[in-house]
């Protein structure tokens, strides 16, 4: 009887199936069965081949339902090249609930562990929960009877309990953790940071988290990698200052650290033209994502970062450049009252935060419509002594008729100085609702109207411009100062927009102002 490595000899390399047919028929039935019984085993050998070496055909044959959208083979691809060592660093944005996850914390880990059974994996999220949640489906992937097929050489140690971390039989590790974890004694051949920031800080303008992210990444988890290591950063666009924007910017400044590759994948491509379309029509229509923005025109900087991967779209302002007046005179208006507001940080380590003091004054144009206008921005990081100081100094210069300081971080203090000073000072403490954006949001009619002035200077157009970034923009501190001191006008009675009904006429004394 023929055996296998006998007829494989005999058969030429480049048999057709019409040729293959033919020949098994023209075969005893016993040696028919051995002959077809080869051909297969050749083809599961050829199909285990492909899946070890193309990520996207071992995603096909763990999951024949996937949705290969275009965006996911090319994020594939991009995984790819990062494995075989043609990239080290990627950073990868795209909308929520497009496949970004499950290819990237769950079937990737499990085919680089296949491929490098040796190797030490950490992948990060922004809680720990989370982060042991995906690790656990790549653990339990790693246990099915397909991926043994494939990989049969990369076994989980039998010792391994513990669900977010877990050993290879050849020495490799896989290890999950939160934002902010210990990472000591911890090493990495391949990072991966998957959504690491929080949704929910994020939603409640509670910007301070994309700091503590950035510091744990830097200063934590990339200390863990391996010589020759790579690293893949993966989320949703939330903010200038959120990870992806930060390792941006890094790359750009800083010739010798590391250079990420940077790729984007909005929701709706060619956005706003008649050849818009859905990234993903396989699992997302048009239409869905047109109604999903339809319902965020409210929120819809959230729309242009998180679904558009653009933070810094001017249409996701609250304050619109169009809605920006300037002062053209080089002497500002008389003005009835100034009001002055303060946004105060802890001190001068504060990496991303500046204390903000502004000066604003109420006018009347010739028409006797009320408007308000900057006078004057100091902004600097100071130590508590210096903030006092500059206080003091700027309440001297403009005798304001109100002051407003929040009470946070050197706020309350600052109060307290400077009412022992026989400054009358209001305290603001943002309650329920109160967040950074609800406060701009509050005034943003005032700008709409057009009774918001600002000198035509440089220091003015820098308040302008930080206003406008709003919130996806690097810095807010000039933006809560404005927000305060505008709502002190507004609610304090002292200016009327021009759609407010017609109340009785009040007068007050006219002031000079200078810048």
């Amino acid at each position: 009887m023929w055996t296998p490595a006998k007829m494989r000899m005999k058969l030429p390399s480049n048999i057709t199936p019409a040729m293959l047919d033919r020949l098994v028929k023209s075969l005893p039935p016993e040696q028919a069965v051995e002959l077809l019984a080869m051909f297969d085993e050749l083809e599961e050998r050829k199909r285990v081949s492909l899946c070890q070496n193309d990520f996207l055909a071992f995603i096909g044959a763990l999951d024949p339902k996937y949705k290969f959208g275009a965006h996911l083979k090319r994020l594939g691809g991009l995984l790819m090249d990062v494995e075989k060592g043609y990239k080290d660093r990627i950073a990868v944005s795209m909308a929520p609930r497009m496949g970004k996850s499950q290819m990237i914390s769950i079937y990737y880990p499990a085919w680089y562990l296949g491929r490098n059974p040796d190797h030490k994996v950490i992948v990060a999220s922004h809680t720990a929960d989370l982060a042991v949640v995906m690790a656990r489906k790549v653990r339990n992937l790693m246990q099915t009877p397909e991926y043994q097929k494939i990989f049969p050489l990369t076994q989980i140690a039998s010792d391994a309990k513990a669900a977010g971390q877990w050993n290879t039989t050849a020495g490799g590790e896989y290890f999950a953790i939160g934002v902010g974890g210990a990472l000591a004694g911890r090493g990495a051949h391949l990072i991966i940071a998957d959504d690491p920031h929080s949704e929910q800080d994020l939603k409640s303008s509670n910007f301070t988290s994309l700091d503590a992210t950035y510091e744990w990444f830097t200063a934590g988890l990339r200390t863990r990698l391996m010589p020759e290591g790579k690293i893949c950063v993966l989320h949703t666009r939330w903010h200038l200052r959120d990870l992806i924007g930060r390792l941006t910017k890094d790359s750009a400044m800083n010739e010798d650290g590391d250079k990420y590759e940077i790729f984007e994948f909005p929701a709706i491509l060619n956005e706003n033209t008649e050849e818009e379309k859905s990234i993903w029509p396989e699992q997302w229509s048009l239409e869905a994502l047109q109604k999903t923005r339809a319902s965020m025109h409210h929120i819809m900087w959230q729309w242009y970062a998180q679904y558009q991967q653009n933070p810094t779209a001017s249409e996701a302002a609250i304050i619109k450049r169009d809605w920006i007046q300037w002062w053209k005179e080089t002497d500002p208006p008389e003005v009835d009252f100034i009001v002055q507001s303060y946004d105060t940080a802890l001190t001068t380590k504060e990496r991303s935060d500046f204390s903000v003091c502004q000066t604003w004054g109420v006018f009347k144009d010739k028409k006797g419509v009320d408007n308000v206008i900057l006078l004057n921005s100091v902004r600097n990081k100071y130590e508590f002594p210096e903030l006092k100081v500059m206080a003091l100094e700027q309440a001297q210069e403009w005798e304001p008729d109100s002051v407003i300081v929040e009470a946070k971080a050197s706020g309350q203090p600052l109060i307290d100085e400077m009412r022992r000073s026989g400054i009358f000072v209001q305290d603001f403490s943002p309650g329920k609702g109160q967040d950074k954006i609800a406060r701009l949001n509050a005034v943003a009619d005032m700008f709409a109207s057009g009774q918001v002035w600002f000198p035509e200077t440089s220091w003015a157009s820098t308040v302008v411009e930080e206003i406008l970034a709003f919130p996806a923009g690097e810095h807010d501190d000039t933006v809560d100062a404005c927000t305060l001191a505008l709502m002190r006008v507004r609610k304090g009675g002292m200016m009327r927009l021009v759609t407010d009904q017609a109340e009785e006429p009040f007068y007050r004394s006219r002031r000079v102002a200078y810048y």
